[in-house]
C-alpha cells in the first residue's frame, strides 16, 4: 500500500486529490500513533475513519501544528533522513519534522517550481537568506541550494551580506536578459532594496517572510509596496511553506497564492475548530499528501481567506501562537 500511495502523489489530478486523500488518512490513523490518539479524541463529535465521509475533505481530522514542537509525527517507525527545525526564538520550542524519504521533498519542491516557473534550467537562482544559513536544518535553505544546483547557471548561488557584489551581479544578468529569481527572507530583501535602489526587468524577486524582530514589523502591502518601487519590479512573488510541510503554495504578486495538485487549503471557524469550509475567512488547515509519512492534514496558526477557486491569502497568526520565520503582519 505504501509503493502505490507514494508513487502517485505528486500526479494526482483534479477529483483525484479526494481519494488520494482518503487512503492516506486511513493510511496515517493506521500507522501514526499521535495522528490516531488525536483522531480517537475527536470520536465523541465523528471524527473517526469509522465514522469520517471520505467524500468529504472538510470532514477529516487535522492535527494542530503546534503538535510538532511537542511529539515526534511520524507515520510508521524509521529513521529520519532529514530533520527539519523552524526557526523560532530563544524564548520559543521548535518545531521539528521527521522526514523519512528526503527525495519526496526534493520532488515536490522541484516538480512545484516546475509547474509555476517553467524549466528551472531556464533561470540563475540567487537566495537572499543570511539568517537561515546560518542555522541547520532549514527546509528554506535545503530547497534554495537544490534549486541553484538545478539550474546550473554560473552565477547561481547564495549571497549573505555582500549587497555590493549582490547588485553587481543582477545589473551584470539584466544585461544579459538572463531570467533570474532573487529569493529571500523578507527583512534581507529589505535591507538590500533600502541601499541598493535597481530597475529589474528580467528579475523576479521572492520574498519567504521572516522579520522576526530583525526590522520594523510591516504589512506585506508595505512590504510588496517598498520592494516594488525600490527594485523596479511590478509584483513581488512570494512562497508559502514552512517546516510543517514538504510542499509549498506560490504567489505571483497581490499576496494570492496558489497550491500545487497535490497540496490544498481550507479555512475552519477560529471559534470552533472543527467548522471546517471550502472557502471563507478564517484559520487555514492544510492537506499535504507529500506529508505521507509524517501527517497530511495539518491545523496551521495562519489566519487568512480562501477564496472559492482554492486560492488564499495569509494574513497572520493568530495572537497566542509564537513568532515563527515566516510571520508578516497584515492590519
Amino acid at each position: 500500500m505504501q509503493s502505490s500511495l507514494v508513487n502517485n502523489i505528486f500526479s494526482v489530478q483534479g477529483a483525484g486529490f479526494q481519494q488520494k486523500a482518503a487512503d492516506i488518512f486511513q493510511f496515517q490513523y493506521q500507522n501514526n500513533a499521535v495522528y490516531a490518539q488525536w483522531c480517537d479524541l475527536l470520536s465523541t463529535v465523528n471524527r473517526q475513519p469509522s465514522t469520517v465521509n471520505r467524500q468529504i475533505l472538510t470532514e477529516f481530522p487535522f492535527l494542530p501544528i503546534s503538535f510538532f514542537k511537542t511529539h515526534q509525527i511520524t507515520t510508521t517507525l524509521f529513521e529520519p533522513q532529514q530533520i527539519f527545525e523552524s526557526s523560532g526564538t530563544t524564548q520559543t520550542i521548535n518545531s521539528k519534522h521527521l522526514v523519512k524519504d528526503i527525495g519526496l521533498y526534493q520532488q515536490s519542491f522541484s516538480k512545484a517550481f516546475e509547474l509555476f516557473y517553467g524549466n528551472i534550467k531556464d533561470w540563475c537562482v540567487i537566495g537572499l537568506l543570511p539568517s537561515y544559513l546560518e542555522r541547520d536544518h532549514s527546509s528554506l535553505v535545503m530547497m534554495a541550494d537544490e534549486l541553484i544546483k538545478m539550474s546550473g547557471h554560473v552565477n547561481s548561488g547564495f549571497y549573505l551580506y555582500d549587497h555590493d557584489q549582490l547588485k553587481e551581479t543582477l545589473l551584470d544578468l539584466e544585461s544579459q536578459k538572463q531570467k533570474t529569481l532573487l529569493i529571500g527572507v523578507t527583512f534581507a530583501l529589505l535591507d538590500f532594496a533600502e541601499t541598493h535602489p535597481l530597475s529589474l526587468k528580467y528579475t523576479t524577486i521572492m520574498e519567504t517572510g521572516g522579520m522576526k524582530g530583525r526590522r520594523k514589523e510591516l504589512t506585506r502591502f508595505e512590504v510588496h509596496d517598498f520592494l516594488q518601487q525600490r527594485l523596479g519590479v511590478k509584483h513581488i512573488h512570494s512562497e508559502y511553506g514552512m517546516t510543517e510541510l514538504l510542499s509549498q503554495a506560490y504567489s505571483k504578486g497581490e499576496g494570492i497564492f496558489v497550491c500545487p495538485p497535490w497540496m490544498k487549503v481550507l479555512v475552519r471557524d477560529e471559534e470552533d475548530p472543527l467548522r471546517v469550509s471550502h472557502s471563507g475567512k478564517g484559520v487555514l488547515n492544510v492537506i499535504d499528501l507529500a506529508n505521507i509519512y509524517s501527517c497530511s492534514f495539518i491545523a496551521t496558526d495562519d489566519v487568512g481567506m480562501v477564496y472559492e477557486d482554492g486560492s488564499f491569502e495569509v494574513f497572520g497568526r493568530l495572537d497566542n501562537s509564537d513568532i515563527r520565520g515566516c510571520s508578516l503582519l497584515v492590519v
